[in-house]
């Protein structure tokens, strides 16, 4: 008698996975259905905003501003925009060195766009970890609908909506620092905050608001230093880098405090400022009431009081309000702000208390929406089908565009500016005290009151220009001598 041992086949299916892999397939499994909510709206936000670049829809103005910049870098020169003026720095404007990072991206795909996709993924990447951090404290479900309140939220599409700026990289970064903080993780927080004063210069005071909360939950030797080390570093930079590339070395922002300048500014208007007029009440509304002001229940709220600081004690009415990006690095501070108000809320002796803290992520994304709507954001463009519409006028401008070779130099205004910016040197209108090869005129969106012809000699004495191309109200100048 004869017996046989079956011997189990090897599973190759698992053997054919190194185990390094395995380990991080495991880990990173519970987040995928927060990776793929931040990636549905990288989706969404990166088909708003190449549709609007081509239909020359954009806010030509920053984003060809940044694209001149982050070619110059991409060719390892100084990140030069001749928009601003003929070789002008943009160290010289604002410290944001971070947009360095771009650079590796435009050298492959060297186009605005690139500038737009890299914004539609850092602020997606921010939703993701808003929404992974909620799951972590609350539950799944509620981390997802929270997750997508904030990638609903007005800050965000304002900012999608106001195309590339700098601020892009602070989102992201500032979601880490606020999950590191609900976290309770101190000193990580400490440390992803530093990132933060390469994105631009009033971030410093942000560092300096995070050292004060460590210092607040006794963390003396962090918080000790991430106060002092903000508030150098918004001293050097305002004081000693700027003004080393500004053209005339000096920080030029400061004339938008009350009194035009740093050493005459109003301490008293300052202190107005923080609350008059009503419209920065109504912005505040907006920002906090945008999470059933939940936010106000964490002392992590304070995070937010720097860059509103700033804001309300400028002269300059545009910082007040809610439009253009300045509310998206806010964004991540009120919603984990929030979240973890609802965690302290729903551990008080009051019931009514815990019962608004349990619908805290309902609630978040009802009023996201509501607001949506209400202030006809960027996200209800998705369903316009003049989104993705031309028309003779835009076909008119890809006309001129094609006109002009790579490496001339333009002299031209939106909605051409960031479509040129990244194949020649543009300038401007009236900028630029050399006469450009060419200039092109989109008479619909600014008409000199004279004829081109005219208007180019006029501002250009002594150069002769022809006219090679004039359909829909898009004029190409060329210099003939």
């Amino acid at each position: 008698m004869s017996t046989t041992t079956e011997i189990p086949e090897p599973d190759t299916a698992s053997s054919a996975v190194p185990p390094r892999l395995d380990r991080l397939r495991e880990r990173y499994r519970p987040h995928a259905p927060h990776l793929l909510l931040g990636a549905v709206f990288c989706a969404v936000w990166i088909v708003l905003s190449v549709a609007r670049y081509e239909r020359f829809g954009a806010q030509e103005w920053d984003l060809a501003i940044f694209t001149q910049a982050v070619r110059g870098y991409a060719h390892f020169g100084a990140p030069i925009s001749d928009i601003k003026g003929p070789g002008f720095n943009v160290l010289g404007d604002h410290f944001s060195p971070i947009i360095a990072t771009l650079a590796p991206f435009y050298r492959l795909f060297p186009s605005a766009v690139t500038l737009l996709v890299a914004q539609a993924v850092l602020f997606a990447a921010s939703v993701t970890v808003v929404s992974a951090t909620t799951e972590q404290l609350l539950t799944r479900a509620k981390g997802l609908t929270i997750g997508a309140a904030y990638g609903l939220s007005w800050g965000l599409q304002r900012a999608i909506d106001a195309d590339f700026h700098e601020i892009a990289f602070g989102v992201p970064i500032m979601a880490v620092v606020m999950r590191q903080l609900v976290l309770k993780r101190w000193n990580r927080a400490a440390w992803w905050s530093l990132p933060l004063l390469l994105v631009k210069e009033d971030m410093g005071l942000t560092v300096a608001a995070l050292g004060l909360l460590l210092l607040l939950n006794r963390r003396w030797q962090p918080g000790a230093l991430l106060l002092s080390g903000g508030i150098a570093a918004v001293s050097l930079t305002v004081y000693r880098i700027i003004p080393w590339f500004a053209t005339d070395h000096h920080y030029a922002y400061f004339s938008n405090l009350p009194g035009g300048s740093a050493t005459h500014a109003h301490i008293g208007s300052m202190l107005l400022g923080l609350v008059w007029p009503t419209v920065k009440w109504r912005t505040l509304g907006w920002i906090f009431g945008l999470t059933g002001l939940l936010c106000l229940r964490s002392p992590l709220v304070l995070m937010a009081l720097p860059t509103l600081g700033w804001r309300f004690t400028s002269a300059n009415n545009a910082y007040w309000g809610t439009a253009w990006h300045y509310n998206a690095v806010l964004m991540p501070i009120v919603f984990l702000a929030a979240v973890d108000g609802a965690v302290r809320m729903d551990a008080s002796r009051w019931e009514w208390a815990r019962s608004y803290a349990r619908q805290a992520a309902p609630l978040m994304a009802g009023v996201a929406v509501a607001i949506s709507v209400s202030m006809s954001l960027t996200l209800s463009e998705l369903t316009d089908p003049t989104t993705y519409g031309g028309g003779p006028h835009v076909a008119a401008l890809r006309a001129a565009d094609r006109l002009i070779p790579d490496g001339a130099t333009v002299e031209t205004g939106n909605p051409q500016l960031a479509a040129l910016a990244s194949r020649c040197t543009v300038f401007w209108p009236g900028g630029d005290p050399v006469a450009p090869q060419y200039i092109t005129l989109d008479l619909s969106w600014w008409s000199p009151g004279m004829t081109p012809i005219a208007y180019a000699e006029l501002v250009h004495r002594g150069a002769v220009y022809v006219e090679t191309f004039d359909e829909q109200q898009v004029v190409v100048l060329h210099r003939v001598s």
